[in-house]
């Protein structure tokens, strides 16, 4: 593969590519894609049509908006994925929303160049599926023995964290809130990820798509703890728009609340984006749920303590 020329239109490939090394054979990247930080220089093939500074409320009308006019969120830049060559393209099939999907991928590559061109699509809904997609990229990259090491080398990083947690028996029930407004908890692989790091999850299974749920339904659950992690936000993103959280008809009388158990973490770089750094999110959630057994690092970048 030293001489294929790469375009990932899904920032959990781009990182893919890069971990399995192949970083230099990337010739382009979706308009998300930003790490790691020297990709952010490649040309960019996609773009969104959703407007710039919206909030989570207006972000989520104005998907749903698109979605009904039978249009996609984003648009691929053909010219540009022409003049680029690229000989393989990774694209994802399992959300929308969250990236340019399998089908606009293969619409808008149907006759564009006079070679074929190979569509890798991901579709992850657990651990199992991220460790499976980092092995089918590289087989089709031809560096099989380089995803065996990554991937043996993510599983003993889990691992750890679960014979260190064997003997525990206090298993916190989590809310992982992955949207703000309408209120979304974590799916897919996020319940798996509690249960590794030593919580429950809430409102939320494993292996299906992240639930809306009304918050009626979370103060019936009362969690003991509430990690704050918007898909794409940052955690300053996240704190400019968390009134919408605090503003809620008894917020202030959940149990994770009143005992300061809040938490706010980096929605756009970790726990959405199921490449390697899904293992550095495992020990992100297993450093805020038994930070008595975890110490990694993570606190301020990654993660940080919300108090009113």
């Amino acid at each position: 593969m030293a001489d294929k020329k790469i375009i990932s239109l899904l920032p959990s490939a781009t990182e893919i590519v890069c971990a399995l090394g192949l970083q230099e054979n990337l010739v382009g990247r979706s308009h998300e894609c930003d790490f790691p930080q020297d990709i952010r220089e490649l040309p960019v093939c996609t773009s969104t049509r959703l407007q710039a500074g919206l909030n989570s409320t207006q972000i989520d009308q104005q998907v749903k908006e698109i979605l009904e006019d039978g249009l996609s969120i984003y648009q691929i830049d053909k010219e540009l994925i022409r003049s680029l060559q690229p000989d393989v393209v990774i694209t994802q099939a399992q959300c929308e929303v969250c990236a340019v999907s399998l089908k606009e991928v293969e619409a808008a590559l149907q006759d564009l160049l006079d070679k074929e061109i190979k569509i890798i699509s991901l579709e992850p809904h657990g651990l199992d599926d991220i460790f499976q997609d980092i092995r089918k990229v590289a087989v089709a990259l031809n560096v099989v023995e380089r995803g065996e090491t990554l991937i043996e080398e993510m599983e003993e990083r889990r691992d750890i964290i679960r014979h260190k947690l064997k003997f525990i028996d206090a298993k916190p029930a989590v809310a992982c809130i992955e949207w703000l407004n309408p209120m979304m908890l974590s799916g897919n692989w996020m319940p798996e990820l509690l249960e590794i790091a030593g919580g429950k999850s809430v409102l939320a299974e494993k292996g299906k798509h992240s639930p809306y749920v009304d918050f009626e339904a979370l103060k019936a659950i009362d969690p003991d703890m509430m990690v704050v992690m918007p898909c794409g936000f940052s955690i300053q993103h996240t704190l400019g728009e968390i009134n919408l959280l605090l503003q809620l008809p008894g917020w202030e009388n959940l149990a994770a609340v009143k005992n300061n158990q809040v938490y706010i973490a980096d929605g756009n770089h970790y726990f959405n984006r199921s490449g390697p750094r899904i293992i550095d999110s495992l020990e992100i959630l297993a450093e805020i749920i038994h930070p008595k057994q975890f110490i990694f690092g993570y606190e301020g970048p990654g993660w940080i303590k919300f108090g009113i």
